[in-house]
């Protein structure tokens, strides 16, 4: 069986070059193949794609922000089912969201073209950990496309639309960072529109009880054997013949580094890495003398390729961790004896400047854990740009385990029963939507005495500024009704729930203090616009009066990128400047300043 595109142009029909990104061009190819709901949670390197999408009409496309990938995941399923083509995109830890019911509808099918867009970040360059998708896809049975490049993004995203419906699989096309964000000029078609299919009606097929499962789970093994099949003659397996001295087998944004680095080496191209196509691989080693397999992250494909009783080398040569690079591939073939080395790059006698990552001048985060600095907590963090409250100089956070955890956290530290600090579990306004509601509601149940501070700032700030349902608008920015954090606790069972403006520096800090005294589950909602997102935020600026200054430091405690060193002492240590030109005179640090030298710039 050879599934060709079905929506790709006829060769007589001129196509578009568009200057695109590998998100970009993974939107227009859904919006191409006749997507009809799309939905996501944003997630650096995957939150393009929705926001792409949303730029084409809502007629041709339903697409919307969900609050967490495991429903924008069901989304999908629920219009896949009723026959139209549906995808959900996602980061790498955001597919652990949504596993659940993946590994469920792998054994329920796809109907109507069912595709899950999932970013990968190796680097890990904005994610707590650095997973590999081609794992989970052999775990729930799904095929995974590997583009290596943003032509190739367009091409397979379309492709595993026909793929889902010809094998009644859900589809996964994998991306990485580097694919994600990289812009070179793509090829793009126009949009056709399946005719639906109307709904699955067959209850023993769309609802997983055991007896069901149990009859779906042997077609699950037929499927992957006959989408291996396919593989064996799909255009996504390519080899490219060259010197038989050694072969490499490789595909993703690995392919290119493979290409620059020995362009004329015997080459088998992987555009799908499961199933994998077994007697291709075999008639590719036969035909080298030595086999190599070069893969970001994990050893999957050579793991799967010894399993085939086939002698390869990888993870000897090439690192298991990170990205790779041409230097990276370069070295590892020298390594393995393969081609010179590269000669030593050139010594530079250069000390870079350390440059931390600091929240934003005027962020409203900053003075809340400035405050639970000082009161001495035990703060369970979550994941949002507050993270970087865990480093210096705010160092004030103690744990940051995954999207949603710290409620959870902080109940299980509170019921260790060892902790003698106030416990706080601090978490963004997105992210408690995205997972805080159920752990909230099970401190109030089980009576934990801890404080949450819900950090408002009207925006999914750290993915760059997109709505969600606290926010009253929608990803195409229409109005729709908005979340009341207050009302939901109490409805939730909180009894002491305040609500105050971080900006007000001694409120604050007197409300915690009465929220870490309270018995039970006390909830701050610390509530500021982001400073940068929908809008940048940019008031009068503040200055310092050189001679009111008496370098006490304490506005340096803020760790406000705005404040730095002056040249000017005293008793032996530095006073302090304002930078005006970042500033946005958010007045943190002339609240904290004992001797009231600081003041806004008069014109």
């Amino acid at each position: 069986m050879n599934v060709q595109p079905k929506t790709v142009d006829a060769g007589s029909r001129k196509r578009k070059l568009l200057p695109l990104m590998g998100n970009e061009a993974i939107a227009r190819a859904a919006w191409e193949a006749g997507v009809k709901v799309a939905s996501a949670y944003p997630g650096t390197p995957s939150t393009e794609i929705l926001e792409s999408l949303a730029k084409y009409p809502a007629a041709d496309i339903d697409a919307e922000w969900a609050v967490n990938e495991k429903v924008s995941v069901d989304i999908a399923i629920g219009a896949a089912l009723e026959g139209v083509r549906a995808m959900a995109s996602m980061k790498h830890v955001g597919l652990n969201v949504a596993a659940d019911s993946i590994m469920s509808q792998s054994y329920i099918g796809a109907h109507g073209g069912l595709v899950v867009i999932v970013c990968d970040d190796p680097g890990i360059h904005s994610s707590q950990n650095e997973q590999d998708t081609r794992l989970f896809s052999r775990f729930a049975n799904i095929p995974v496309l590997e583009p290596s490049d943003a032509q190739e993004a367009y091409e397979m995203t379309k492709l595993a639309f026909d793929i889902s419906e010809e094998f009644d699989t859900p589809v996964i096309v994998r991306s990485t960072t580097r694919l994600s964000h990289t812009r070179s000029v793509v090829a793009v078609g126009e949009r056709v529109t399946p005719k639906p299919k109307g709904f699955v009606d067959s209850s023993t097929k769309t609802v997983t009880i055991p007896a069901n499962a149990r009859r779906l789970h042997p077609k699950v093994i037929e499927r992957e054997a006959k989408l291996a099949a396919y593989l064996e003659t799909s255009p996504l397996t390519r080899w490219e013949k060259g010197d038989p001295k050694f072969g490499i087998v490789t595909g993703s944004i690995s392919y290119l580094y493979v290409k620059e680095v020995v362009p004329n080496a015997s080459i088998l191209k992987l555009g799908a890495s499961h199933p994998l196509p077994g007697e291709t691989i075999r008639a590719f080693a036969k035909s080298v003398d030595r086999l190599l397999v070069v893969e970001e992250l994990e050893p999957v494909l050579e793991k799967e390729i010894k399993a085939m009783g086939i002698a390869c080398e990888g993870k000897a040569f090439f690192p298991r961790l990170g990205e790779l690079s041409p230097e990276l591939v370069r070295a590892g073939l020298a390594k393995a004896g393969l081609i010179e080395a590269a000669p030593p790059a050139r010594a530079i006698d250069i000390e870079p400047m350390a440059r931390p990552p600091v929240l934003c001048p005027g962020c409203p985060h900053t003075s809340t854990y400035v405050a639970l600095r000082g009161l001495e907590t035990r703060v369970a963090g979550d994941i949002g740009c507050y993270t970087l409250a865990a480093v210096e100089p705010l160092k004030s956070m103690d744990t940051a385990v995954c999207m949603g955890a710290s409620i959870a956290n902080a109940v299980g530290m509170w019921k260790a029963g060892t902790e003698k600090k106030p416990i706080v579990a601090t978490i963004g306004d997105s992210t408690f939507l995205h997972s805080g509601i159920p752990p909230l509601i099970d401190a109030v149940y089980n009576k934990a005495n801890i404080t949450i501070v819900i950090l408002d700032n009207g925006i999914t700030a750290m993915t760059g500024g997109q709505d969600h349902p606290g926010t009253g608008k929608t990803l195409r920015g229409a109005p729709t009704f908005k979340v009341d954090y207050e009302t939901m606790c109490r409805a939730a069972g909180v009894e002491w729930v305040r609500k105050i403006d971080p900006y007000e520096v001694g409120r604050l800090y007197q409300t915690l203090r009465e929220a870490i005294v309270h018995k039970g589950v006390a909830v701050v909602i610390a509530s500021r616009p982001c400073v940068l997102d929908p809008v940048k935020i940019k008031g009068t600026p503040l200055t310092i009066a050189k001679d009111g200054c008496i370098a006490c430091q304490s506005c340096m405690n803020l760790g406000c990128p705005s404040l730095t060193w002056a040249d000017e002492m005293h008793e032996g240590r530095h006073k302090i400047k304002i930078d005006e030109t970042s500033c946005i005179g958010c007045t943190l640090c002339a609240q904290v300043c004992p001797t009231d030298c600081i003041q806004p710039v008069t014109p």
